[in-house]
């Protein structure tokens, strides 16, 4: 886990509506990642979910509505304490009376008093009746809060407990989980930058069932797109067929041969200022697919003539355009810093990732990388731990090379 994702302070506000009863997932999601967590109720949300089942899964009280402006507490003002105490505010469910209530500051409830007092980020996840989030109300309501500074995320389409299948559910909690990352990521560097970067494996294929591939999981190149994600890109994924969830908050174009990932790339790069190529690609493709399968009827060998694939990191670099910045992998079994550095020179590259396949914790599928970043002039800078912290410190150099460009 990236250290800034550690022991974060979240305070969960769960108001009165039918998606209420997600507020356990989220909190159980929350404190999986080692966050600890307040949660807020309103009176209409302990219709719906019971405060005891989130305490449990909170390990802490549940702060009510009984609790505001009680006496119980002293000089402690619960609404002020937890506001302070917050690293980040969430709401979701957010019903329309809660916006409307936090939109116009009336502090009418525990909630919208810790919203209104807090300085923390404040992440809203509206969830209603689509004619109730299409109200001209509601969408003054929802800009008034974007104009000062809180993000409210759009709710899903799909079916509502009111019978209507349209816009209104509340976001998966793991999609509102990666919401409150891109949020409170530290480093925001690549704001408006519109990053590709390519993951997975590829497939040949010889015939209809049978194919030329490698173990390649995606985990690496999901790792790169996500974390570029979290500190403010506009990212493209071209993948690769793996057996990973579809991502959230980028777009994904779904390839399956090395020419697909070419012509998908290609098509799309000189509007990219970062392209990080991550992907394993195959270097040969058969001659010839055949149409049918082939049967090992009356054959004691079978012999396959291969042809080369295009390389799609030389011809990016044989294309690229001042300012633009072109990283690549390089996964090799012996001598890594003469192969790796070789593609540099080669491609055009800013700079490589080269990791030693036959190292542990290091090869394919696995869920940890040990790499070695080497640069143009000969340098060197190595890196280990989780895929995601690799690809951290991938950010961390390419906004380097972005400060140096820019002075």
């Amino acid at each position: 886990m990236l250290a800034w994702k550690r022991n974060r302070r979240v305070v969960l506000g769960v108001s009165g509506g039918i998606a209420a009863y997600k507020a356990a997932e989220i909190v159980r999601l929350l404190r999986n990642c080692g966050c600890d967590v307040e949660v807020v109720m309103t009176e209409d949300a302990e219709r719906f979910v019971s405060p005891l089942t989130l305490a449990a899964l909170s390990g802490r009280r549940v702060w009510r509505q009984s609790d505001y402006l009680s006496a119980e507490y002293g000089c402690a003002i619960p609404h002020i304490s937890l506001a302070d105490w917050a690293e980040v505010v969430m709401v979701a469910p957010l019903t329309a009376n809660t916006m409307a209530g936090i939109a116009h500051g009336t502090a009418k409830s525990l909630l919208e008093s810790v919203v209104l007092a807090t300085t923390a980020p404040v992440l809203l996840f509206p969830a209603m009746n689509i004619h109730m989030l299409e109200n001209a109300a509601t969408r003054m309501n929802t800009g008034t809060l974007r104009e000062r500074g809180y993000t409210v995320v759009d709710p899903d389409e799909g079916y509502l407990a009111c019978g209507y299948e349209a816009k209104g559910r509340l976001p998966s909690p793991e999609i509102i989980i990666q919401e409150m990352w891109r949020v409170l990521c530290p480093n925001k560097g690549l704001a408006s930058k519109r990053v590709l970067v390519t993951s997975g494996p590829t497939w040949e294929f010889l015939d209809p069932v049978r194919f030329i591939g490698n173990p390649s999981s995606g985990k690496m190149g999901r790792a790169v797109a996500q974390t570029a994600w979290y500190r403010g890109a506009d990212v493209t994924l071209v993948e690769g067929p793996v057996s990973l969830d579809a991502p959230y908050g980028m777009e994904r174009i779904p390839v399956v041969s090395a020419l697909d990932m070419y012509e998908a790339v290609l098509s799309r790069s000189s509007d990219c200022d970062i392209i990080v190529k991550a992907a394993a690609v195959g270097d040969f493709r058969p001659e010839k697919r055949e149409e049918g399968k082939v049967k090992r009827e009356g054959l004691d060998r079978l012999s396959i003539s291969l042809v080369q694939n295009p390389d799609i990191a030389q011809e990016l670099g044989a294309r690229k355009r001042e300012g633009q910045i072109l990283v690549g992998f390089a996964a090799e079994s012996s001598d890594l810093i003469a192969h790796a550095s070789e593609k540099i020179r080669k491609k055009g590259l800013d700079f490589i990732v080269a990791n030693d396949i036959t190292a542990e914790g290091a090869g394919f599928r696995s869920d940890t990388n040990r790499v070695v970043f080497i640069f143009p002039d000969g340098t060197t800078r190595d890196s280990e731990g989780s895929k995601e912290d690799v690809a951290d410190v991938l950010w961390d150099i390419v906004s380097s090379l972005q400060g140096r460009a820019e002075k």
